[in-house]
């Protein structure tokens, strides 16, 4: 299967680029949250009740109780649908007499299918995901031909990181390229969040996951395979934020980035707090065996059993996000973009929101794309997307070298390294 994803992958690449004209009225728009009674979902629901009140937003989750306190915070537009995803019945009925769906239903790492999104082009509904799985990524990506003969709109990897963090990445290159003489040689993706980031069980699930498969990264075109919560790197993402240890991840926005963008050089690190939890996600990758960290049923278990601990630690840890995205030419110019926030759970959802508005604005266009890809998010929509998103950041700069950004600012060694 991946090597018909990468078929479709490689075919993205288009000269030319239609305008997304000015944006559409979305007051009355429908939209539907899967996974609206999560911490992430539901985050995305408050955010877009906030950025755009006449919306109609649907909650759509197992949990009817949480479901009717999450409407009662939302207020008048909003309703609740039990929903179970598992369910092609329960689905197709969700997806009737809606603008735009939200999957926000993970963990979507060692899922076997797009079911979400095929739903959604069957019944011609625009999509959105928050998968941040490379694989998953991969093959919603393959449904693109379909999506687009179906004339439906959809993204994947929509959210944080992957979301805002691809977008930062293609504007880095693009306004490389406008003002540089060199080539983009290198793009790096560091990311910090302290404890879960407020996340809760998903985004446990999700790292422990992660920790199970290798490693994808390029090196000056050749595609790497190395060992996951390796190569750590000691980043300085800036006010707020400081100097944080960052390890080698598995995550989607390296493939993408590195076909969608040209980069020959792409890689991802992500790195938490506590220290010693970096140093338990490290040993996890050494002692237990991978199959198990792929199981999905195992990985379950696991997060039952560390999920207290994680939650106490985390009312001590709180709660911080970082992204900082790095972009070096051949002619030797290094800029960055960092993107900082006091609280993951809120920042994500402003992220997912924004996601969400600039589809039903009519700023992407029919197929499967990646946010990074100008028919994903259309280059003129880019600016208020970013606006939208950073929207409560302690800090948010664009095209900066280094130097301006942070907090111990130094030159960095010229080695080879991802």
């Amino acid at each position: 299967m991946a090597c018909a994803c990468m078929r479709h992958l490689s075919a993205i690449r288009t000269p030319t680029v239609a305008s997304a004209g000015p944006p559409k009225e979305t007051a009355n728009s429908r939209v539907l949250i899967l996974g609206g009674t999560g911490r992430v979902g539901g985050s995305a629901a408050i955010a877009l009740s906030k950025l755009s009140p006449d919306l109609r937003i649907t909650i759509a989750g197992r949990n009817r109780e949480k479901g009717a306190s999450m409407v009662t915070t939302l207020g008048k537009n909003a309703e609740f649908a039990e929903f179970d995803i598992n369910d092609d019945k329960s689905l197709e009925s969700a997806l009737n007499d809606v603008d735009l769906v939200v999957h926000a239903a993970g963990p979507f790492q060692q899922t076997e299918d797009c079911r979400v999104l095929e739903a959604a082009i069957r019944a011609k509904t625009a999509y959105l995901d928050v998968c941040d799985d490379t694989y998953y990524a991969l093959r919603a990506k393959a449904y693109n031909n379909e999506a687009i003969a179906a004339k439906v709109p959809a993204i994947t990897t929509g959210g944080i990181y992957p979301g805002v963090s691809n977008l930062m990445a293609a504007e880095l290159v693009r306004v490389a390229k406008t003002e540089n003489k060199g080539e983009p040689e290198r793009l790096r993706f560091y990311y910090y969040t302290a404890g879960t980031g407020g996340a809760g069980p998903t985004i446990l699930a999700t790292s422990f996951l992660l920790l199970g498969e290798e490693v994808i990264a390029f090196n000056k075109g050749e595609k790497l395979k190395l060992r996951p919560y390796s190569g750590m790197m000691s980043i300085d993402f800036g006010k707020g934020i400081g100097k944080k240890d960052v390890y080698l991840l598995n995550l989607p926005e390296v493939t993408s980035t590195h076909e969608t963008l040209g980069i020959p050089s792409v890689s991802a690190r992500f790195g938490t707090s506590p220290f010693f939890w970096n140093w338990a996600m490290d040993a996890m990758t050494r002692f237990v065996p991978s199959e198990l960290l792929r199981d999905r049923s195992k990985v379950e278990e696991m997060v039952k059993l560390f999920d207290p601990v994680v939650r106490v630690i985390d009312g001590y840890a709180g709660e911080r996000v970082s992204l900082r995205v790095d972009l070096e030419c051949s002619d030797g110019k290094h800029t960055i973009g960092v993107f900082s926030h006091k609280k993951l759970s809120v920042s994500v959802g402003t992220s997912i929101a924004a996601f969400t508005l600039a589809v039903l604005e009519g700023s992407t266009q029919p197929g499967v794309w990646f946010p990074e890809e100008p028919q994903g998010i259309a280059i003129e929509a880019r600016e208020l997307l970013l606006q939208r998103a950073s929207q409560g950041t302690i800090n948010f700069v664009m095209h900066k070298a280094p130097w301006m950004v942070e907090t111990n600012p130094k030159e960095v060694g010229l080695g080879i390294y991802v």
